[in-house]
């Protein structure tokens, strides 16, 4: 959060996506009289008003939400206010077609539901800095608004589209990006290929569906001009907030979460005043809680400090085949975790639970039932709760340890004509995640190219196909100089272009990690490979092998049998003042967390603090004390080492803290470092 445009609300807020558009205006009072009971102190409105905002073009009614607005101010409620982008008008679209997206097969996408234009129409751009505009000059100096929702989820339903503007656009970019060089471009996308050599620019189209395999570079720079091009759409929104209210903070609501990677948040965050995200669980996932750890974690590393919650569901959701509602005590654990990762606000979608509409069974802090709901028992009692940890609000959370996360080799990597189509860069990152989570040892995410890598002991790098020569150095300067490096499979074989790092596997980081491939071996779907050496009785992996030898690294693990027995499979290497690690395949979970843990011995990375299974342990920092998460997911209860106050209770802890079983403490105490500093 940078501190000239900061949200000047103590603690940690709490509330939700507010449609009163929805509702009867009798409604209201209740719903102030019902937040104030619950805790709120922030909402979320206007996100979907355009329709109501501006009936038609240039006519605008802003009596419902001047009401609406003073209503939360009387009842001490700080707003959200959003830009209504995300929802164009129908008699916008009736006035230009031409905004209406085109998916790559040609299909004309029609108005109807929400985020249904072309980012890159002009028409569409006009007419949301238009309203974005008249929204700011009305409110800038309304004491209900706090901070600027800009849009709604950017991507989530429209990150590409394929008309002739977007193409036209395309081509803008790519000019932009190759100084103007036509025969640069060619070489970077290597279109000698398939006789794919473009002599003029507007030969080139968007990698619309074709009748074989797309060109993975053309595709690449595609991923990447549409998410500059939903960019350049936040920004022109937020500089219009900004010219009318300078030093009220904008956030958008990024979606850090398992199915969504349309955009690259390492570009978006640094325009962002705070970070904000939104994050639902995935139903068939049987641990969604390391999901809302590494999200959590990830997001608090794109925000490099404290982000907010701005949207997540009090119980089922809407959108998947299944919507399980949350078993009992799991909302309370849910928004506590984000807390821990680093949350300074709780938001849901949505305050009232909508009775008509596309998301009318998707949960809500009010529920259909009303207050007479468990939902709503929860809600306030979660209310309470951060009110009782206000306290760690502003506290940042230390880690010695960072992964290596890139969009563009996720991208890359996820590319069609792979050697194993069954590679997926999400599933490897939270493989190599979820044991350290488990340990309790804390993590941050990092660029490849990041600049203080040197302030931790360990990097890990589960999945890294795609790497420029930027990041590769980076990360070999690191190790050199004393860190320990772990790489994962299939990692620095491509650059930047998407063309193969010539002269073995795994090309960019062969040096540093002692080893050199000549061919993969990737495993068929459920076929596995037993290992032996210094790895667990039983070990096996599965996924990925691949041909290597040792030229200076120590095999630690070896295949058993089939066609790469006695190959190495897993390895380490001295380098410089460092050491590197490379798994050359995917070992089975119990494999991969004993193979972790030996790498964080060797870098000298210890767990928070040791805890039984199923206990999730985080630490934040502040000023002058550490505040301890710790959070049972295993419904057990369990007696942890502490000592200060726990929050949640107010109870002095002297020698250990309950955890109730499926609950949550939260332990005051004193900093460790300052204690190891007042007595030296």
């Amino acid at each position: 959060m940078t501190t000239e445009r900061r949200l000047r609300l103590p603690g940690i807020t709490y509330g939700g996506d507010y449609n009163p558009e929805q509702w009867p205006e009798e409604v209201w009072a209740e719903d102030m009289a019902l937040m104030r009971e619950a805790g709120v102190t922030m909402v979320s409105v206007g996100i979907f008003s355009w329709a109501l905002l501006e009936p038609s073009e240039g006519v605008y009614d802003f009596s419902r939400m001047d009401k609406i607005l003073a209503l939360l101010h009387e009842n001490g409620i700080a707003a959200d206010l959003a830009t209504p982008t995300a929802c164009p008008p129908a008699w916008f679209f009736r006035a230009h077609p031409e905004a209406l997206p085109v998916d790559k097969d040609g299909r004309t996408l029609w108005y109807g539901s929400r985020q249904t234009f072309c980012p890159s129409s002009p028409a569409y751009r006009t007419a949301a800095l238009r309203i974005a505009g008249v929204l700011a000059e009305r409110y800038a100096d309304h004491p209900a608004v706090a901070m600027w929702h800009v849009h709604n989820e950017y991507g989530c339903h429209n990150a590409e589209c394929f008309c002739d503007t977007s193409a036209a656009a395309f081509r803008t970019w790519l000019k932009a990006k190759y100084g103007n060089d036509l025969n640069a471009l060619n070489h970077a996308w290597g279109t000698t290929f398939w006789s794919q050599w473009y002599y003029d620019w507007d030969e080139i189209i968007p990698p619309r569906a074709t009748g074989a395999d797309p060109n993975p570079t053309h595709r690449l720079d595609w991923r990447r001009f549409c998410s500059d091009e939903l960019l350049s759409l936040f920004t022109a929104e937020r500089d219009v907030l900004r010219r009318a209210a300078p030093d009220t903070p904008a956030t958008t609501n990024f979606m850090v979460m398992h199915n969504f990677d349309a955009l690259d948040y390492w570009r978006w965050a640094p325009e962002l005043d705070i970070v904000s995200n939104d994050h639902y669980l995935l139903a068939t996932d049987p641990e969604s809680e390391t999901d809302i750890a590494l999200c959590g974690d990830l997001v608090r590393s794109l925000a490099d400090g404290p982000w907010l919650l701005m949207e997540h569901s009090t119980g089922a959701i809407n959108w998947q085949p299944v919507n399980r509602a949350k078993t009992p005590g799991e909302m309370r654990r849910n928004a506590l975790a984000h807390v821990a990762h680093g949350a300074d606000g709780i938001a849901y979608f949505q305050w009232r639970a909508a009775k008509a509409g596309a998301e009318q069974w998707h949960s809500a802090m009010l529920p259909h039932a009303g207050t007479d709901s468990q939902i709503w028992r929860d809600v306030v009692q979660l209310g309470a709760d951060l009110q009782a940890l206000a306290e760690v609000g502003g506290s940042t959370s230390p880690a010695k340890v960072a992964i290596v996360w890139d969009w563009n080799a996720r991208w890359a990597m996820e590319l069609p004509c792979q050697p194993s189509g069954e590679l997926r860069f999400q599933d490897l990152v939270r493989d190599w995640y979820t044991p350290l989570w488990k340990a309790g040892v804390a993590v941050d995410f990092v660029r490849p190219d990041a600049p203080d890598l040197g302030r931790y002991r360990l990097v890990l790098a589960p999945s890294l196909y795609l790497v420029d020569d930027e990041g590769a150095a980076n990360l070999a300067a690191f190790t050199e100089s004393g860190g320990t490096l772990a790489v994962g499979f299939h990692s620095g074989a491509v650059d930047e272009n998407c063309h193969v790092r010539l002269g073995g596997y795994p090309g960019a980081f062969r040096k540093i990690l002692g080893v050199h491939g000549d061919e993969p071996f990737p495993l068929l779907p459920g076929q596995t490979v037993s290992l032996v050496g210094q790895v667990p009785q039983d070990a096996t992996a599965d996924l990925w092998t691949e041909r290597l030898r040792l030229t200076g690294a120590e095999a630690v693990a070896t295949y058993a049998e089939g066609p790469l027995a006695g190959v190495p499979a897993i390895t380490r290497h001295a380098y410089g003042s460092g050491t590197a690690w490379y798994l050359a395949t995917h070992p089975d979970p119990t494999t991969l967390a004993t193979v972790l843990e030996r790498v964080c011995q060797d870098a000298g990375v210890r767990p928070e603090r040791e805890v039984p299974a199923g206990i999730e342990v985080v630490r934040r920092r502040g000023a002058d004390a550490d505040y301890l998460f710790l959070i049972d997911h295993a419904g057990h209860g369990a007696e942890i080492p502490a000592e200060g106050v726990e929050l949640l209770t107010g109870k002095t802890v002297t020698g250990s803290v309950t955890v109730p079983e499926g609950g949550v403490a939260v332990v005051r105490e004193p900093r460790a470092d300052l204690r190891e500093r007042a007595t030296a």
